[in-house]
């Protein structure tokens, strides 16, 4: 079973999270699976909270269509390294963490 650490950004946001199935909205394609804290709206994607894939561009891009899912930038409210995303790029579902074994967790 994957552990999912908990830190004081989860904390800030009530102690819940949840695993996020991210998808471009263009072709449909997987994109990566996320780790989202508290409830709400998915706006920006922090870097440490990516599963399976590490983004190190200017750009969060669709491996499949090249779509612009988001932007890189610096969080400033929290210092934190995020990609906004771009308004209707992505479709997300979440997603039970037991279909997550066998996948490397990014935190």
């Amino acid at each position: 079973m994957i552990k999912f650490r908990n830190d004081a950004f989860q904390k800030s946001r009530g102690g819940s999270f949840k695993i996020l199935d991210i998808t471009c909205s263009n072709c449909g394609s997987h994109a990566t699976y996320y780790k989202k804290d508290g409830s709400g709206m998915l706006r920006r994607m922090y870097l440490d909270r990516f599963i399976e894939i590490k983004p190190t561009g200017s750009e969060l891009v669709c491996r499949n269509c090249k779509l612009q899912l988001g932007v890189r930038t610096l969080y400033k409210k929290e210092n934190r390294i995020a990609y906004h995303l771009n308004n209707g790029a992505v479709h997300k579902k979440a997603v039970n963490t037991a279909e997550m074994e066998g996948l490397h967790v990014g935190n």
